[in-house]
C-alpha cells in the first residue's frame, strides 16, 4: 500500500471528498498523527485511505476552512485529479459574468 502525504495546496477534490466523508463534523486532536518527515521536521496530518493508497493530509487552518466549504457537486469528474489551487472557482467566475 502506498502511503502519500499531501500538503493543502496539493489536495484534490477526490481526497478532499474522502476527508469530508470520514470528518463530517471536521477532525480533532484525536485524529492528528504526527510523525518527522525526512526533513526531520514534525508533520501533524490526517489520514483517508483508499483500497491502495493511504494519504496523510498536514493539517492547516486552510484545511479546515477548505472542508468546511467544500462542495462535491462544485467540481467536474474530470477535476477530481487536479489539486484544488489549480481548478479555477467556478462560483467566482460566475459573479463575475
Amino acid at each position: 500500500m502506498k502511503r502519500i502525504i499531501v500538503d493543502y495546496r496539493k489536495l484534490t477534490p477526490e481526497i478532499l471528498s474522502l476527508l469530508v466523508d470520514k470528518y463530517p463534523d471536521g477532525y480533532d486532536d484525536d485524529h492528528v498523527i504526527t510523525f518527522k518527515n525526512a526533513k526531520n521536521e514534525t508533520v501533524e496530518a490526517v489520514e483517508v485511505r483508499t483500497d491502495d493508497t493511504i494519504y496523510l493530509v498536514k493539517v492547516s487552518s486552510r484545511l479546515e476552512i477548505t472542508m468546511a466549504n467544500f462542495d462535491e457537486d462544485d467540481y467536474d469528474d474530470a477535476d477530481f485529479n487536479e489539486p484544488i489551487s489549480e481548478i479555477p472557482d467556478k462560483k467566482k467566475m460566475e459573479e463575475e459574468e
